[in-house]
């Protein structure tokens, strides 16, 4: 790489730090070409990228951003993967990790919130935005026909109540 392409880098990583809703840092040692381009076509699928970074240029880029924090988790053989859905990329980096153990999470960030390895495992048993939206929609749905149910009950004891007071005073 020469100073052009670095510089374009540390500028790519940083919008990269700056706009994602989460980023996954993670050491990739001894994974193979098949499995990176599995992980890849992955995180691709789910709304992510994952990238391979160079520990001193990704530090470079983190400097300025709210997540300059994990700048201590770049040692090594480190990628970073990352979303602007804040489940998506901690979802599939954990998956993958679950399914293979050269691919470590080491911990990541989340806006101004580091988080260690425990954290971005957490993160990663939330339900995505989509799977949230669908929720709130269907929490929506359901209340609307119990509050017609509701409004329509007082109407209905009140006239049942009324009926009552009449049969009773034709009775007497």
């Amino acid at each position: 790489m020469d100073r052009a392409e670095k510089r374009e880098f540390v500028t790519e990583l940083n919008e990269v730090f700056k706009a994602s809703g989460s980023v996954v840092v993670a050491h990739y040692s001894g994974l193979t070409v098949a499995q990176m381009n599995d992980l890849r076509s992955r995180m691709r699928s789910a709304g992510g990228t994952v990238k391979v970074a160079k520990n001193r240029l990704a530090k470079i880029a983190l400097q300025g951003t709210e997540s300059e924090g994990i700048a201590d988790l770049f040692t090594g053989q480190t990628l970073i993967a990352y979303s602007d859905d804040p489940i998506a990329a901690p979802k599939v980096a954990v998956d993958f990790a679950k399914g293979n153990d050269k691919l470590v999470v080491l911990g990541g960030a989340m806006g101004s919130t580091n988080l260690d390895a425990e954290g971005v495992k957490s993160l990663a048993t939330l339900p995505s935005l989509d799977e949230l939206r669908a929720k709130l929609v269907g929490m929506i749905q359901t209340p609307a026909t119990r509050i017609a149910q509701v409004v329509n009950a007082p109407a209905g004891q009140l006239a049942r109540v009324f009926g009552a007071y009449a049969k009773k005073d034709e009775a007497a």
